[in-house]
């Protein structure tokens, strides 16, 4: 399945025991009232709270097959209205939609205007201090490769923090600044402390050097600050093989 939501009101994709506001709990308690039985079902990975997804992508087993286009009508009936099956399709049992995965692309949008924008404030961050965006952008080149970003993630027990960045693209349109971030995957906060050590670096806050030497430290305090997670949206997920049944 591919799936688009909107994070707002979620306490992240990651089913809760204390909670049923979750994106996972909502969409397998969905499943379950449509084949008439409890399920589980794994995404490709975890999204914080307040992050939305325009790609994730997620697997389940059923007991058999299912009509793609009736099941997913039938999900998307039941589902609240800012939680969307985009695409359903049948794999082998084998295809996991974490452990498959080899990409993922992420987009954190900020708002530069003096006020922020009526009707994109809610999936921007408001940011009004001047930036230099070359100078994030000589930033951001030296994130880019296969490196242990233990600095820049708030989960202290990962077994490896090694991640590989293929790209960071940073671009601005009508005074709104994009950043995605396309690697092999992402630690819990990732993509937020990346967004925050960069703007940092485009305000002059920071040299473009710290970056590099909070890499090298291996130190979540030498990183930037978190952003907010309201900017941030999960793209896209891409796999080697694409393994259907048809």
């Amino acid at each position: 399945m591919i799936i688009a939501y909107d994070g707002t009101k979620y306490q992240g994709w990651q089913r809760q025991s204390g909670t049923p506001m979750t994106i996972q709990g909502i969409i397998e308690k969905t499943i379950g009232e449509v084949v008439g039985y409890p399920v589980e079902i794994d995404g490709s990975g975890r999204t914080d709270g307040g992050v939305h997804a325009g790609g994730q992508v997620a697997n389940v087993r059923l007991s058999g097959k299912v009509e793609e286009a009736v099941f997913q009508e039938k999900l998307n009936e039941k589902l609240p209205e800012d939680i969307r099956i985009c695409h359903v399709e049948l794999v082998l049992n084998r295809f996991h939609s974490r452990l498959d995965a080899v990409a993922k692309t992420y987009e954190y949008v900020v708002d530069m205007r003096e006020k922020a924008d009526v009707f994109t404030r809610k999936y921007c961050y408001h940011y009004t201090k001047p930036l230099e965006p070359e100078k994030m952008r000589k930033a951001a080149a030296l994130l880019i490769g296969k490196h242990d970003f233990s600095a820049f993630t708030d989960k202290k027990d990962e077994k490896s923090a090694v991640r590989e960045l293929y790209d960071i693209q940073i671009e601005t349109y009508r005074q709104k600044l994009y950043f995605r971030f396309y690697g092999n995957g992402f630690m819990y906060h990732q993509v937020r402390i990346f967004v925050g050590t960069l703007l940092e670096a485009g305000a002059g806050e920071r040299s473009v050097e710290s970056v590099l030497e909070a890499l090298k430290s291996k130190k979540r305090v030498n990183a930037g600050f978190l952003a907010p997670a309201h900017a941030l949206t999960l793209k896209e997920v891409e796999y080697k093989v694409k393994e259907s049944l048809k």
